[in-house]
Parts: C-alpha cells; structure tokens; sequence
C-alpha cells in the first residue's frame, strides 16, 4: 500500500513538472505587450498552419536595408473565427502590419492587423481586452 502511495505521488510530481513549460509556451512574457510597432512591407511568405500561423515580411528601412520580420498569430481555427483565410494574404503583397514586438529587439512579435492592398484589415484580437475580441467574433459571425 505504501509503495503504491509513493508511486501516485511521483507520478504526480512528474505530471505537474511537465505540464508548467506546456502552460508556459502561450505566455506574453517576451511580448512589449504595451508597445505597437507598425511596418510597411512586403509579404514573402503566410504559413497557414498549427500551431501558429506566421507572416514573414520584408521591411525596407530608411538606410535602403531589407529586414525580414516574423509575426506570429494565433491557429487557423481562431483566425478563421476572426475574418482570416489561407487565402487572404499572398506573397508579393503590399502590407502595413501592426505588431506588438518581442522585447529583446529581434525582429518578431504578434500580429495586431494587417492592412491588405484592396484596402481591407484584418484585426487578429491581440492586444486587446476579452471582451473585445469577443466582439469582434461576433461582427465576423453575421457578416457571412
């Protein structure tokens, strides 16, 4: 009985161990999650896949150089929820991303909205509050 007693109780301390870097990975902790940064660039490749869709974009600066940014989103589902398609963003297109960078100055963050060249943005519900996003869901839901 004793044994059993301590096996149960170490496979819950293995169990909790391993489940807190899980828990981890969807934190904002790298995040200036009070800073937005807003780019103009052009669209070199949309990774429409889990568990993140990626937007990989090239920035030119006012020193005539090319820096490649990555921002990240949330999963197809989600997106989809909120108005965004594979199909939506094409490599080769002119767009202003909105982002919330990450703090070590690396050129990543989450995606806010992009502006698209026929003029529509698409709004990822980053940075905003639950109730928001939520909203914005719902304005999604009965456009269709």
């Amino acid at each position: 009985m004793r044994k059993t007693a301590i096996a149960a109780m170490v496979l819950a301390i293995v169990v909790v161990t391993l489940c807190v870097p899980l828990m981890a990975h969807h934190g904002t902790a790298a995040f200036e999650n009070e800073k937005r940064v807003t780019l103009k660039g052009t669209v070199t490749e949309w990774l429409w896949s889990n568990p993140h869709c990626l937007l990989q974009f090239d920035v030119k600066g006012d020193d005539g150089k090319v820096v490649h940014w990555v921002g990240e989103t949330q999963n197809p589902v989600s997106m989809t929820d909120r108005g965004w398609s594979k199909a939506a963003i094409k490599s080769g297109d002119e767009v202003t991303v909105v982002m919330l960078p990450v703090k070590n100055g690396v050129p990543l963050g989450r995606v806010v909205s992009v502006a698209l060249p026929n003029g529509k943005t698409l709004v990822s519900g980053e940075g905003v509050s639950l109730e928001q996003r939520n909203e914005l869901e719902r304005q999604v839901r009965e456009s269709k």
